[in-house]
């Protein structure tokens, strides 16, 4: 993705700053979707409860990264509007200082400026959590899409490849390891944002769908491995974000729909605390929220 590289992280301070991210991008909508394993329970912890109806009680915790632009800031703003207080980080601290600045005016917001793939910084989010009463859902969004013009794996900089799993696959999972103990605790929601490119081949989409590829794989297996907590891949679909366009450089996407548009589905993913699995944003929206996209 573009804004590689780190800032200085100021952890577990509120109103600090965090890693720019896109999310979900691929050529086309169209994605396998479905339950891969319906063994989640229900065990929460005492100050978070699980959903009742649909809703979380009391003011859940949740960790959003890539949250300053794109679906990442759009699902960070409709959580803060339901009262969850937030941990977001972004690669770029200005955008995310304007993020925190949004969205703190909504809820509690600790936003700490750095790259995912670094150790510390990963450490300081999972503290800023607990200092908050401890994670009840992860939204792992943020991540790199390789290179704009996208380049042919034949062509892929291997140093670039690398970096991409690194933020796409082995950046999501180390801090799902360390939020674990909190997700468990508060019967808690894993989100890993992933594209159809993960499930169709398409020239040039090499290296970014095989690392969603990868952590589609990867999630389903801790879905299964992690009885106490609902761990989801979900493709968000085509969206109007820097991400994409940065994938089609020079060409008008303004026909795609705003992030705003899917978190309809996403929120109701969280609500109904549906099986581990793949989805679809799409298929979780409304009909009403489905027409809307399709205009926007």
């Amino acid at each position: 993705m573009s804004d590689a590289g780190t800032t200085t992280n100021d952890a577990g301070r509120p109103g600090s700053v965090t890693p720019d991210a896109g999310a979900g991008t691929g050529p086309t909508a169209a994605a396998v979707s479905g339950p891969i394993s319906d063994t989640v329970s229900d065990s929460v912890s005492d100050t978070v409860s699980a959903p009742v109806s649909g809703t979380w009680s009391g003011n859940p915790v949740a960790v959003i990264t890539g949250a300053s632009q794109g679906l990442g800031l759009a699902l960070a703003r409709s959580l803060a509007e339901r009262g969850w207080s937030l941990v977001i980080d972004a690669r770029t601290a200005q955008k995310l200082a304007a993020a925190d600045y949004e969205l703190s005016k909504l809820t509690t917001v600790i936003a700490i400026a750095g790259d995912v793939t670094d150790d510390d910084h990963r450490a300081d989010l999972a503290e800023a959590a607990a200092n908050l009463g401890g994670a009840s859902l992860l939204v792992n969004n943020a991540s790199a899409l390789g290179g704009s013009p996208l380049p042919a794996l034949a062509d892929f900089p291997v140093p670039d490849l690398r970096t991409t799993f690194a933020v796409n696959v082995l950046a999501p999972l180390a801090l799902a390891q360390l939020l674990l103990p909190q997700l468990r605790q508060h019967g808690g929601e894993i989100v890993n944002i992933s594209s159809d490119a993960a499930v169709e081949p398409y020239a040039g989409w090499g290296g970014y769908g095989a690392s969603k590829a990868a952590l589609d794989h990867a999630s389903a297996i801790l879905g299964l491995e992690e009885p106490k907590v609902r761990v989801w891949a979900v493709d968000p679909g085509d969206l109007r974000t820097q991400m994409h366009q940065d994938a089609f450089p020079g060409e008008d996407i303004s026909d795609l729909p705003l992030p705003e548009t899917v978190v309809p589905g996403f929120l109701r993913l969280i609500d109904e605390r549906r099986p581990s699995g793949r989805y679809q944003a799409s298929d979780l929206l409304p009909k009403a929220a489905v027409a809307d996209a399709e205009v926007a």
